[in-house]
Formats: C-alpha cells, sequence, structure tokens
C-alpha cells in the first residue's frame, strides 16, 4: 500500500528528513539481502560443487565467522519466540512479525553453512557473502536511523535484539574483509613466486589490490623476468592447447563423418542412372556440393573459451544497465537546482548516489575487461600452440604453399588479431542494447523530435560501414604487401654475405624499397578513410545534439529547451558515443579476425604427413629396410619423382646410393624417413632411425644439447663420439669448449664443423638404421676418410648397424656391402663393388671415366697413411683461430670481446667452411697448451641476449620521431588541436546560456539565432578535425615511417658482415616486421587519441574551476594522486611490454627454427620435446603478458575513482552554490565531468601505450645506427671502367686481423701474382686461407699493408667498384626467391643471349630449356626445388655471366658428383683461361696442373710454386699430395 511506503508528506516544505514506514521496513527492507543471498545460492552452490582447491584448515578467523552466524541466528529466532509468546498472551501481531524473524534467521543458517562449505572446497575469501553483509549492514542502518529517530523505545526486547544482530552484521562484514590460509594440498606451494591472484580476498580481487606489491616493485627498480609470477594453471599451454585440439579433432571428425554419409549416396545414384536417371541425378549433383566442407575452427575456439567469456558477457550486462542511472540522477540534480527551498540534504544525497553507482560501474566494468582480455590471451596461447604443432606435421606440399615468413605470421599477427577482438567482442550485443536503452530515455525527454537526431546516427552506419570495408580490402593488401617484404628481407638476411661479395645491395634495396612504396601507398588511402571515420564519429554526439534541439524548438512554439532537458539529453548522446564508434570497430575487427581464422584454419587443414606410411612394425627379421615398387612424390599431384624402386637392405649391412646431382638420392632418404608422398608400394623399417641431412641442420644451443638432442649425457659414450667425429680438436678452439653457444643455424661453425656435429647427433643417438645423405661432403679429403673409417665404414663405430649412405666420394665404395646406383629417379643397379664392375653397367662406365687410378693408389697408400697418422685430425676445424690462442697474455678478456664482436668472419652466414685449411702436422700441435682461464670461461655467449631497454623512454626517442615528422608542422598540429578544442567549448558554453534564456521566458525572439550559431561553432569543430587528421595521419607520420625505415634498410644492408654473425636474423626481422608496423600503425593513432582525451580532460577541468572556483581546490590534490598512480603504473606497465616483446622473438626464432629441421625432428621422434620447448616459451611470454593485462585493470580501477571523485565534488559544490549558479551551467558542469573519467582513463593508457610504442623508434633507431663498412663508391677515386686489364694481384707487406686486439690472421704477405695466373691455395686449418679471399673483397680490412689489382690499391675505392670486378664462386650455393633470370642478372645488365649462354656453358641449359617457364622458372625461398648440385651451377652461371678478369673459387666441389666436378672444373679452364683464377682447394687433384701453388701456414707464406717443384721440394705440400695419395 502506499501508507506503507512513506510515512512522511512528500512535502518538502515541511523540513523534516522523510522516514519509511515500520511496515516496509519490517518486510521489503529486511528481506531484500535475504532474497539476493537465495537467489545466489543455487548457482555459487553448484560452482563450488565443481571447483575443487583442496580444503583449508579451520582457522580462528573462521571459527569466530561461524559462531558469529549462530548467534544472528539465535537472535533472529528469539525475535520469532516472542512473537509466538506475545500471540499467546493474546497481542493481535501483523503477520510480518513472524515472517521476517523466520526468513532472516534461515537466511543466516544458509550464510554460516557457506561459511563452512567454502572452507571445505578451499575458497580463501567469498565475494557472494561479502555482498550478503554488505547489503544487510545498508538496510540495518537504515532502519538504525529511523528506530533512533523516533525517540522513546517501546518494544525493549526487539531493540535489544536489533541492536545485537545489527553489531554482529557489522562484524561479519569486517571479518569477511579478510583473507583465509591457503588451501592444504595445493599446487602453490612448490611454485617459487605463485601469483598472488587465487589468495587474494574478494575486495583485493574487485579493485586489483593484490597487483599492488608489483606496480610498487616496478616503481623501485625497473621489473626482471625473475620477478614476475608464474602463470596460474588454467592459463598455461598444458591446459589449453590440448583443450582446444581436442575439440577440434572432434570438429574434423565430425566433418569427416558427414563427407563419408554424403559419399555413400552416390553409388546408388550412378547405379540407377541408366535405368531412368533424372531424379537421382539431381541428388548425386546436390551430395557433391559440401564435400568441400572445412572443419570449422570457429566452432572449437568457442567450445574450448566460451563459457569462461560467458561471465565478462554477464558483468558487461549489469554494467550497462547501471550506466543509464546517472542521467536520470542528472536531472533530479538539475530540476533541484530550480526549485527554492528544497532540504539541501537531498542534494547531498543526489551527489552521493552518482558517486556510489559511478564506483559500482567501475568496478563491474573492470571485472568484464578482466575476463575478456585473459580469454583473449589463452585465445593466443591455444592458437600459436595448434600452428606449432601442426607445423610438425604437414606435409611437404603443404610446407611449400605458406612460406616460413607466412607461418610465423600465423602465428604473431593473426594469433593477435584473436587476442585482440575477444576484448570489445561483447560491444556486438551490448552496443545495440545500449542504444536502444539510450534512444528510450530520449524519447521520454524530447519526444518525438529524437527521431531527427536518430536519423543523422543511422545516415552514419552506412557511411561508416564503407569506410570499414575499405578499410578492410586495404588491410589484406597491405598485409600481404607486408608479407613479400618480410620474406625478401629474410632471404636478404640470409645470403647477405652474397650479396656484399656480388655488390647486389642496391638491386635488393630498391626491390625492398618498391614493396615498401606499395605498402606506404595503402597505408596512406587507409589513413584518409580514417580521418573522414574519425571525423564522422566525433561530430556524431554534436550533429545528433544539433539536429534533436533544432528540430525540438522549432516544431512547436510551447517546446522550451531548459537545462534539464539540453544537459540530461547531452549525457544520453554522450552515452550514445561509446556504442556508436565502438560498433564499426567491432565489426572490422571481427572482419579482420575473420580473414585470421580463415588462413589459421587453411592452415591447421593442411594435410598432414601420414605417420603409417613407413611400416615400423614390421618383423621379417633379415631386412632392416625393404622397398617394394615404391613410387613416391613431393605432393600428391605432382608427377612422381622416384618410381618403381625396389629395395632390400641386410641388417647390419652398409649400402651406398651413387648418381648424378638431382637423380633422386636425397628424395630417397626422405621417402625412408616418411617425408614424401607414397603413391604405390611398401616401405618398412626395422627398429629406430637416425638422420644425418645434406645440410646440417643446427639449433641455436650449446654445442653439446646438439649433439645430445635430449639424450642424457653419459661421458664416456659422449667422448667416444667426439673422437669418432674427429670434433675433440674442435672443442679446444671453441670459446666455450661444447658449452659454446652456437648461433641460429650453426653460424659460428665452418661447414666441416656443422656436418661433423650433425653427424655426432646421429651417432650418439644410438639408432638401428642410420640414414647418411652425403655426410662427407662438407669435409676435406682426409677427415672424410677418419669419418669413415671411424664411423660409417666396416670397422667404425656403426658397424653392426644398418647404415645407407649417399655419397659423391668414390673411393670409399670398394669397402660398402652394397652400392645402388640411380638414374633419374629410379634405381638402375644395385649389387657390390665387384659385381657392379664386372656387369660393366652405368657405373662401371662411371667409375672408369673417373677415379679408377684414383682408387687403386689409394688402396697402396692406405696402409702407409695409416701408420703415419694415428692421432684423429684436427682438420678443417676452426672458425676460430689457434694461432689467436697460442700466445695471447688477456685472453680471457679478448676472448670475451672478440665473441662479441665475432671475428669469425669466415664463418659466413650459410657455410662457412672456407677455414678448412688442416691444422699444421698433430705432433706439431702438442704444443699449443690452451691458457688456464679457458676452463672458467665456460660457455661464452655468441649471441648476446637481446636486450631489453629499462627506465624512462628517453625524451630524446620522443625528438627523434617528432624530427622524422617535421618540428614546425608538429607545433602546428598542436596548435590546431587547441582551435578545435576552443570551439567546441564555446559550443557547450553557448548551450548553456541558451537554455537559461528559458527562466527568463526570453526563447521567442532568438530562437535562430541560437541555432545558427550553435550549428556554426559545431561544424568549425569538425572542419578543424578532418584537417588535423589527415595532416597528422596521411601526411606527416607516414612520412616519418618512410624516412625511418629507409635509414634501417639503408644502415643493414651497409652493416659489415661481422654484425649479421653477432645478430640473429629472427632479431632483425622483428625490427623489419613487428616495429615497422607499430610505426606504420599504432604510433600515429596513439599520438592522434593522446591529444584528443588530453584536450578534452583540460576542457572539463577548465570549465568545472570556471564555474565554481572552489573546485581548483579539489583539483590539487586530485591531479597529485593522478600523477602518482599514473607513474607507478607506467613505470610498471611499460618495462611489463619490454619484457614480453623481448620474451616474444625466442617464440618465433624457436619457431622457425623448427620448421626448417622438422624432417630431422620426426626422424629422431623428438617432436613431443620440441613441443614442449615451444610451450615453455609461450608460457614465458604470458607471464609478462598477464600482469601487463591486470597493470591496466589496477590503473582504470584507481583512475576512475578521480574521476568519479571530479563528479562528487562538481555535483556538491553545485548543490552548496545552487542559489549563485543558473541550473545551465550546473548541467554543464556537471554532464562534463561524467565524461571526465572516460578520458582520464584514456590518457594514461595512451600515455604508456604510447610510451611502450614509442620504443619500436628506439629499437629501429640503434640498427640504424649500426657502425657501416667502406663506402660503397668513393668519386674522386673510382677506377677506369675497363679496370682491371690483365688481372695482376700484389700483396705487399700484406697482414690483417679480425677486430682490433686480436692478433694477426694473414702475417706481412708479400706476393706477386702475373694477370692470367691460376693459383691454389692450400693450408691447414687456421692457416689463413679463406682470410685471404675475404681480404680481397674487403670483407676484412688490412691492418697494414696494401693490396693491389693493377696498380689500383683496393683500399682506396668504393667497396662496389672493387666487388663488382671480382668473381666468386662461393661454397655454399645461394639462391633467392624470384625468377632464375633475376638470380643470374639482378641488375638486367645482360641481354637474354647472354644469359642462355652462360646456362649452356654451366650445363644447365638443358634442364632449363625443358623447364616450361624457361628463364623464368620461379627458384622457391633459399632455391629449395633445385637441387644442391644444381644450385652449384647456378652459381658458376652468375660468374660466367660477369666474366671479370679476376676469380675465386672457394673450392665448391663439396655437394657436386665428380662428373658434374669435372664439368665445373673444364668450365672454368676453359672459359677463364685469359684470367687471375685463385682456388682455395680441399682436393688436391683439381689444382695438380695450376700454374702455382700458395702453402700458407700460421698466416705465413710456407711455399709458393709449381705443384712439380713443391712435391719435389718434399715439404708441406708433398705431405698432403701423399695423404691423398696423389704423391709416392
Amino acid at each position: 500500500s502506499k501508507s506503507c511506503l512513506s510515512s512522511s508528506n512528500q512535502n518538502w516544505e515541511l523540513f523534516q528528513l522523510p522516514d519509511l514506514t515500520e511496515c516496509f521496513q519490517m518486510s521489503l527492507l529486511s528481506w531484500f539481502p535475504s532474497i539476493y543471498l537465495w537467489i545466489a545460492f543455487p548457482l555459487y552452490f553448484l560452482y563450488l560443487k565443481r571447483s575443487n582447491r583442496g580444503y583449508i584448515m579451520m582457522s580462528l578467523l573462521n571459527r569466530v565467522k561461524t559462531v558469529v552466524g549462530v548467534i544472528l541466528w539465535i537472535v533472529c529466532w528469539t525475535d520469532l519466540f516472542s512473537s509466538f509468546h506475545e500471540l499467546q498472551q493474546g497481542t493481535v501481531l501483523s503477520p510480518l512479525f513472524f515472517v521476517t524473524p523466520l526468513v532472516v534467521g534461515i537466511t543466516m543458517l544458509l550464510a554460516t553453512f557457506l561459511i563452512q562449505y567454502e572452507r571445505l572446497r578451499g575458497v580463501q575469501s567469498s565475494g557472494v557473502l561479502f555482498v550478503f553483509w554488505l547489503l544487510s549492514v545498508l538496510c540495518a542502518i537504515v532502519r538504525f536511523r529511523s528506530k533512533i529517530l523516533k525517540g522513546g523505545i517501546t518494544d525493549k526486547l526487539r531493540f535489544t535484539t536489533f541492536c545485537i544482530s545489527f553489531a554482529l552484521i557489522v562484524i561479519e562484514l569486517l571479518l569477511s574483509c579478510f583473507n583465509e590460509k591457503a588451501p592444504l594440498f595445493s599446487s602453490v606451494d612448490t611454485d617459487p613466486n605463485p601469483c598472488p591472484e587465487p589468495s587474494a580476498g574478494f575486495l583485493s580481487t574487485i579493485t586489483f589490490w593484490w597487483f599492488t606489491s608489483m606496480a610498487i616493485k616496478g616503481y623501485k627498480n625497473p621489473l626482471e623476468s625473475k620477478d614476475l609470477w608464474s602463470l596460474n594453471k588454467r592459463d598455461t599451454s598444458d591446459v589449453i592447447v590440448p583443450n582446444l585440439l581436442k575439440e577440434w579433432e572432434r570438429e574434423k571428425a565430425k566433418v569427416e563423418r558427414n563427407t563419408q554419409a554424403t559419399y555413400s549416396k552416390s553409388p546408388s545414384a550412378a547405379e540407377a542412372n541408366h535405368v531412368d536417371g533424372a531424379p537421382e541425378e539431381a541428388e548425386v549433383l546436390l551430395s557433391e556440393q559440401p564435400k568441400a566442407k572445412q572443419p570449422s575452427f570457429l566452432r572449437a575456439l568457442l567450445r574450448s573459451f566460451g563459457p569462461y567469456f560467458l561471465i565478462g558477457s554477464a558483468y558487461k550486462l549489469l554494467q550497462d544497465l547501471i550506466t543509464f542511472v546517472n542521467p536520470v540522477l542528472l536531472r533530479m540534480l538539475i530540476s533541484f537546482t530550480k526549485q527554492k527551498g528544497v532540504p539541501t540534504w537531498w542534494g547531498f544525497a543526489l551527489s552521493f548516489l552518482m558517486f556510489s553507482c559511478a564506483v559500482l560501474q567501475t568496478l563491474i566494468l573492470h571485472q568484464h575487461f578482466q575476463y575478456c582480455f585473459v580469454t583473449g590471451m589463452n585465445l593466443r596461447t591455444g592458437i600459436t600452440g595448434a600452428i606449432y604443432r601442426k607445423s610438425l606435421v604437414i606435409t611437404n606440399a603443404a610446407k611449400r604453399s605458406s612460406t616460413v615468413g607466412e607461418i610465423v605470421n600465423l602465428m604473431s599477427v593473426d594469433a593477435q588479431r584473436f587476442q585482440d577482438l575477444t576484448t570489445f567482442l561483447n560491444m556486438l550485443w551490448s552496443a545495440p542494447l545500449q542504444i536502444i536503452l539510450a534512444l528510450y530515455f530520449l524519447w521520454q525527454n524530447l519526444g518525438p523530435s529524437v527521431l531527427a537526431g536518430v536519423a543523422v546516427m543511422v545516415l552514419l552506419i552506412p557511411l561508416n560501414a564503407a569506410i570499414v570495408m575499405k578499410t578492410r580490402a586495404f588491410q589484406v593488401e597491405q598485409m600481404q604487401y607486408k608479407d613479400s617484404r618480410i620474406k625478401l628481407m629474410n632471404e636478404i638476411l640470409n645470403g647477405i654475405k652474397v650479396l656484399k661479395l656480388y655488390a647486389w645491395e642496391n638491386s635488393f634495396k630498391d626491390k625492398v624499397l618498391e614493396i615498401r612504396q606499395k605498402e606506404l601507398n595503402v597505408l596512406r588511402k587507409m589513413a584518409y578513410l580514417g580521418a573522414l571515420s574519425t571525423v564522422a564519429w566525433t561530430s556524431a554526439p554534436f550533429l545528433v545534439a544539433l539536429t534533436s534541439f533544432a528540430v525540438y524548438v522549432m516544431v512547436d512554439e510551447n517546446n522550451v529547451l531548459d537545462a534539464e532537458k539540453a544537459f540530461v539529453s547531452l549525457s544520453l548522446f554522450n552515452i550514445l558515443r561509446f556504442p556508436l564508434n565502438m560498433l564499426p570497430q567491432v565489426i572490422s575487427s571481427v572482419a579482420q579476425a575473420s580473414v585470421s581464422l580463415k588462413r589459421i584454419q587453411q592452415f591447421l587443414s593442411h594435410d598432414e604427413l601420414d605417420p603409417d606410411v613407413v611400416d615400423r612394425k614390421n618383423t621379417a627379421a633379415d631386412f632392416a629396410v625393404t622397398v617394394t615398387n615404391g613410387k613416391f612424390s613431393w605432393a600428391k599431384k605432382d608427377p612422381a619423382t622416384l618410381h618403381n624402386i625396389n629395395l632390400m637392405v641386410p641388417q647390419g649391412s652398409l649400402l651406398a646410393v651413387v648418381g648424378h646431382v638431382g637423380c633422386g638420392k636425397s628424395s630417397l632418404v626422405c621417402a625412408l624417413l616418411g617425408e614424401m608422398e607414397k603413391l604405390e608400394g611398401e616401405i618398412s623399417i626395422l627398429g629406430s632411425v637416425a638422420y644425418v641431412p645434406q645440410q646440417a641442420w643446427i639449433q641455436n644451443a650449446t654445442l653439446r644439447d646438439n649433439i645430445l638432442f635430449g639424450q642424457p649425457y653419459n661421458e664416456c659414450k659422449y667422448r667416444a663420439v667426439l673422437d669418432a667425429c674427429a670434433l675433440t680438436p674442435d672443442l679446444d678452439v671453441l670459446p666455450g669448449g661444447d658449452m659454446t653457444e652456437i648461433g641460429e643455424k650453426g653460424i659460428n661453425l665452418s661447414g666441416g664443423q656443422r656436418q661433423r656435429v650433425s653427424l655426432a647427433r646421429a651417432l650418439y643417438n644410438d639408432a638401428d638404421v642410420y640414414l647418411l645423405d652425403d655426410p662427407l661432403s662438407a669435409v676435406d679429403a682426409h677427415v672424410a676418410k677418419h669419418i669413415f673409417d671411424k664411423v660409417i665404414g666396416p670397422e667404425g663405430k656403426l658397424a653392426g648397424k644398418t647404415r645407407i649412405l649417399v655419397t659423391h666420394g668414390i673411393s670409399f665404395l670398394p669397402q660398402v656391402n652394397n652400392i645402388l646406383v640411380m638414374v633419374e629417379g629410379s634405381v638402375s643397379e644395385m649389387g657390390s663393388y665387384q659385381d657392379l664392375l664386372k656387369q660393366n653397367g652405368a657405373f662401371a662406365e662411371f667409375l672408369r671415366n673417373y677415379a679408377l687410378e684414383d682408387i687403386t693408389e689409394e688402396d697402396e697408400a692406405l696402409d702407409e697413411v695409416l701408420s703415419i697418422e694415428e692421432e684423429p685430425f684436427p682438420e678443417d676445424a676452426l672458425s676460430n683461430h689457434i694461432d689467436m690462442v697460442d700466445n695471447e697474455p688477456s685472453v680471457n678478456e679478448a676472448r670475451r670481446q672478440f665473441i662479441r664482436q665475432i671475428s669469425v668472419i669466415s664463418a659466413d652466414s650459410e657455410n662457412p667452411r672456407k677455414m678448412s685449411v688442416r691444422m699444421r702436422r698433430c705432433s706439431e700441435r702438442k704444443h699449443v697448451e690452451l691458457p688456464p682461464e679457458k676452463k672458467r670461461d665456460q660457455g661464452e655467449k655468441l649471441i648476446q641476449a637481446e636486450k631489453a631497454e629499462t627506465g624512462r623512454v628517453k625524451l630524446k626517442v620522443f625528438w627523434e620521431y617528432t624530427r622524422a615528422v617535421g618540428p614546425l608542422l608538429s607545433i602546428f598540429i598542436c596548435f590546431l588541436y587547441g582551435c578545435q578544442n576552443a570551439a567546441s567549448i564555446g559550443a557547450n558554453i553557448w548551450l548553456s546560456q541558451w537554455t537559461n534564456d528559458a527562466l527568463d521566458n526570453r526563447t521567442e525572439e532568438n530562437k535562430h539565432m541560437r541555432v545558427g550559431v550553435y550549428a556554426s561553432l559545431g561544424i568549425l569543430q569538425g572542419v578543424l578535425l578532418l584537417c588535423l587528421c589527415v595532416l597528422s595521419r596521411a601526411y606527416s607520420m607516414l612520412r616519418a615511417a618512410r624516412v625511418i625505415h629507409y635509414n634501417m634498410l639503408h644502415a643493414t644492408l651497409k652493416a659489415p658482415q661481422a654484425f649479421f654473425q653477432a645478430t640473429p636474423s629472427g632479431r632483425i626481422l622483428n625490427r623489419f616486421s613487428k616495429d615497422m608496423d607499430t610505426i606504420d600503425y599504432h604510433i600515429p593513432e596513439n599520438i592522434e587519441i593522446w591529444m584528443r582525451t588530453f584536450w578534452y580532460t583540460v576542457n572539463v577541468l577548465l570549465i568545472c574551476s570556471a564555474l565554481t572556483p572552489i573546485f581548483l581546490i579539489v583539483i590539487v590534490p586530485l591531479m597529485m594522486f593522478y600523477w602518482w598512480v599514473q607513474r607507478f603504473y607506467v613505470a610498471t606497465s611499460r618495462q611489463l611490454k619490454r619484457l614480453e616483446s623481448v620474451s616474444r622473438s625466442p617464440i618465433y626464432s624457436h619457431f622457425s627454427e623448427t620448421i626448417t629441421g622438422t624432417s630431422v625432428i620426426r626422424a629422431f621422434g623428438r617432436h613431443n620435446a620440441f613441443v614442449l620447448l615451444s610451450d615453455l616459451k609461450v608460457d614465458e611470454n604470458q607471464k609478462s603478458c598477464y600482469p601487463g593485462i591486470v597493470s591496466n585493470r589496477w590503473l582504470g580501477v584507481r583512475i576512475e575513482f578521480i574521476g568519479n571523485c571530479i563528479v562528487l565534488f562538481a555535483a556538491l559544490f553545485a548543490v552548496i552554490g545552487k542559489d549563485s549558479l543558473s541550473p545551465g551551467l550546473v548541467g554543464l558542469s556537471v554532464s562534463y565531468a561524467l565524461q571526465v573519467t572516460m578520458s582520464l582513463n584514456w590518457m594514461v593508457r595512451m600515455t604508456s601505450d604510447l610510451e611502450s610504442n614509442i620504443v619500436a623508434v628506439e629499437r629501429v633507431k640503434e640498427y640504424s645506427e649500426t657502425e657501416t663498412e667502406a663506402p660503397w663508391d668513393v668519386e674522386d677515386k673510382k677506377p677506369p671502367p675497363e679496370w682491371p686489364q690483365t688481372g695482376k694481384v700484389e700483396f705487399l707487406n700484406y697482414s690483417v686481423r679480425y677486430r682490433e686486439g686480436l692478433d694477426l690472421v694473414l702475417k706481412n704477405l708479400t706476393l706477386s701474382i702475373k694477370g692470367g695466373e691460376k693459383i691454389g691455395i692450400v693450408g691447414r686449418t687456421g692457416a689463413g686461407k679463406s682470410s685471404m679471399t675475404l681480404c680481397l673483397f674487403r670483407l676484412l680490412e688490412a691492418a697494414s699493408g696494401e693490396i693491389t689489382v693493377d696498380g689500383v690499391k683496393i683500399s682506396e675505392i668504393g667497396l662496389h667498384d672493387l666487388r663488382s670486378k671480382l668473381t666468386i664462386i662461393p661454397q655454399e650455393p645461394v639462391l633467392f626467391s624470384g625468377d632464375l633470370r633475376m638470380n643470374l642478372d639482378p641488375f638486367e645488365k645482360y641481354s637474354d643471349d647472354e644469359v642462355w649462354r652462360a646456362l649452356e656453358l654451366s650445363h644447365l641449359k638443358k634442364f632449363v630449356a625443358n623447364h616450361p617457364s624457361k628463364l623464368n622458372l620461379e627458384c622457391t625461398e633459399g632455391g629449395e626445388n633445385l637441387s644442391v648440385g644444381q644450385r652449384q651451377l647456378v652459381c658458376l652461371a652468375r660468374a660466367l655471366l660477369r666474366k671479370t678478369r679476376i676469380l675465386i673459387l672457394d673450392e665448391a666441389t663439396a655437394a657436386i658428383d665428380l662428373e658434374t666436378d669435372d664439368l665445373i672444373q673444364s668450365t672454368i679452364r676453359t672459359q677463364f683461361e685469359d684470367c687471375t683464377v685463385f682456388t682455395i682447394a680441399h682436393r688436391l687433384n683439381t689444382i695438380m696442373d695450376y700454374t702455382r701453388v700458395l702453402v700458407l701456414d700460421k698466416g705465413r707464406i710456407a711455399e709458393f710454386d709449381t705443384p712439380a717443384n713443391l712435391i719435389a721440394q718434399k715439404g708441406i705440400f708433398y705431405g698432403m699430395a701423399k695423404d691423398a695419395g696423389l704423391a709416392s
């Protein structure tokens, strides 16, 4: 009944505080907390039943809570029994006196039960009960107040029980603020640094107080990774990824079931066909449609992450509803200021209501964000894990369809897109809801004129949708350019040495810049669109307000625009602004994510290698490997590469596979590993497999880890393996012994060392069957012999194992059990060495042409050689020279320096086997005692860990960016922002004046003027904003992006070779992709939003202070608090961002490393170990990601609290000064203050984002300032174009060292070589053979002395002038993706005929001419689609095209069979007849007919004469020739 609600007259004039009736107090007010608890109970109970964290021991806190709960129940029921007592006495009582104590008493019991039940389920602090006690206290306070107001106590008993229960409820509320101890048996105990969140109390959880400890720590000292908390169990990869994969498997299974069902229909239709096929035919057609249906990855994601996300959605719903309470309160406040003589307490009550509403909204909103962000983080973990696991099992065909770069992009960019989307996904339903509610309230306020405003909004939506669609199209386009730019950069970095040697940098730089220009053009178009949409959405609320107000006053004479209507409408329009702003963004995010989803889904649906291609369970015990009728191709739809392969390898035998380049030897090995598609036939292999690929795959780990490859360490076995693989001597020279860190792709090992490490890995990994793909090619002849004898051969460590050896070395063939000869993809003959010779087939022919005499001699020489060479050869080792270790006093320091900057230039990024000069005779080596410090200095890092900057971002970086934008322009942009803001303040003050017309009834006379001025101010604002956006985004900031990228690219290409050895390519690529992306896209956006919010905040504070100057007193402490929170936050969050980006690179570099080594990983069965490693890296990254998310919530709650205080004070001061203020001004200040929360929050976030993103400029700048090599062109020293005419090379007292402070590698060389001479260079390892070639190209600069070529000092001319006149055929052939023509002639200097001629001479013409695309034959990344031999021939063709006077041949005969080798040698002899040729020889027979041979020893010239004379001298050369069986 009405009387039940309020006893006082609603007549304010009575100046009496209103009071609620007894009956209302007894009923609803008392029941309210109980109703809440009973509604919450079933859901909460179910939740507790499902989650069990172990139980908590009974503590004092728990006992007290329980006892108080029981007493409360007794007190309530005392009331009940006293009511019964009175009833017996005959007093008539309202039923409420029975119902209320009964209900409340039972509720107290329920609460007590929950306290205990929570203890048993391990809940340390309960939100449900906290809210219950809070509600109970609030309701009790109201009753307490009215009891005191009443005065005289009539009912003593009830008053006493009420006071007791009130006190007890307050005690319960206080107790529930405290936390219980951690549950028993929880996993927390073992964790060194657990996350405090699970054990945080309810209050701490909703205000994120538990994070404060990290904020303080981060403020005092920059955070390091050891300060980070461990991830919560539910956020780790072990939990998330298997879950997601389980759902994905279910999806795939479902699709398979459906397709089978579809197919099963068709046969019946086909049979019926010839009778009367019409209806069934239709059915067949229909049933054929869905066959391409892919399993939906989206569904799998929803199943895995949906439920958790929905909790966040529930919070969002609550928050949306609360948002609309404040405009209602604002209306009451304005009407309060209008009325005279209203009691002030009502104004205060309204102010505090507004405040508490806002605080509640804040807390709920941030809970919602927390859930969304954590979901996003989990999504990224899940997707990354799924992609990684998939990449280990996809087929080669699938791998070819997406390059390494693209797959890494799936992992970085696309997974990130999902993470970004989840944060706002709820806006998809929340935005429409907010819009509907806002319109409902507006309709109540302004009536139908709202429709005019709504019409404007609706008109803006298609405009925006169009912009979004267009932007999306541009984004896809930009992604493609970015992909191809990164792919090109990746190749440039991998082949940087070749680019330098050929002086091709400019050609590739132009290619990159061309792609970059296209990318920038797309970005510019995006910026124009962005400017349009920003203006549309920023002026939207204004336009809507303008049209609504104008229509409202024009439609009807009686419509008066007063303060209440205007400002309540304005605050509702402001609420509308957010959902309208967000909707298009969310839609575009969804669009982007759907592109990403498609890409990921496509990748995850790729075919996988069939693990059962190779039958491992076969029990036919005689043969270890059998292949019957094998037919294999690289992809299902490709023609077969291998056909009718029949092969039986008896257990424990050694089978050699020989054949020409490209005849399918490596393919055969891959087929045995199950890497190829089996079209028909059977393969079976008995037991485990170890595999040594042709190009060694080395991990970025220590040398020991590379060899152990996950096997337990066994000292004795390990040493034996090292000896067998001749690695022991190398260890003495590597700076950290076997704990030396090996760079990416084995960059600081020579080619021979890498191959031997790869072999050692296989040897250590005790398998049954060994597949060796040409492991002897990369090592010197005598080392090859050592390895064959000690490892592979009949007496080696692998004797008794089954071995399949692909080889080009004829000398070993007599010692193998069987030989398999491959010709064009099939087995031409097979048998023992003797059998094949007798058969007189292809093999015999092949041998007869080649080294028949070679072999016989070698057999005779064998015994002698073995007797001389007792010790293993310290051979083609050492990329770090022995000489340096010999006699260096401060070896430790020097070594540290030396490693840091990587002296080993010769350790070329691809295959630095240049060092392979055999060391001086073993016996001589005995005295090389390593200095004692050596042992302490274990495990020198080659690659320095990427450093995370610490501390504040230096202003210098901002200045750098401003300089790239243009300082004057920047100032002008800031000035425009000021103008735009002045216009917006003007418009709002004008509006408040307009509303005051209503008080003086002057509305009629100046209606048109009011509308006109308001409109023009608004339009001015829009125009200024448009200029701003176009100017800043499309013009200045893109200019900055272009300049910054250009500088970095230029500096990177000019960096000396040493830079690329010390810096992993992943790190440089990260700068070109992630950091450039930030500069292109994120920084401009951050700056724009920051400027907007900054000016907005200034507006609010100006207006509030101008209206109520007393406000200034409050501003100062609030701003202090704001500044203080912001400093804490920015310091911590910036460091977290940095840690996050540093821990991110290892995920990708490990990933790209894995992709290149999948076949090895699979062969050794290390699949799971690598998955674990990847998960570990992802979790490590999320460890810094998670506190980053929480830090934003922590900040949000605190900053919004400041904003809420501003609202409170604006309202309070308006109430206090209501007599001097017009309602229009009150409305203005409070409605502005309501908006400030948002902008304060954004401002801090943007400040921090900007600080973390501007780091990208810092990181890019670091690479733009790397030291460069000598200038490429020196104008005044240009040599004549026809230089060098003769090719005469002279070294004068020439010395060189790898770096300052190290010993000389070449010491005072003086020699003169006439034009056209052919010089062979030989010597043991570390003698400086490769250094000589590097000096000619000036990859190493002289320490003293000169080199002249035809009388020109090479140190004076530009590097390009020098390098373009020399030609090198490097050891490791490097090809770039693009057509063959580009690979031969990137500057397009030569005609097609010349190119064909070069191909003909390099014996590639037949191969290229038979290819459908001829010279446009596409080479894939790294030239993977050509065999290694063919790549080598392409390098020869390059040399033939350039045809310079001086040719350097770094014996590239390793990967080529003898026949091709012969072709190359004869081509060089005929084509470069009149040129000066330097050959670094590993096989002496190639240089026996050269003019002279230069023997280097310890960096000095030991012997220099014709081969015949040198043999006669019986010196070093004679010894080598004798080893190789070329001299007796």
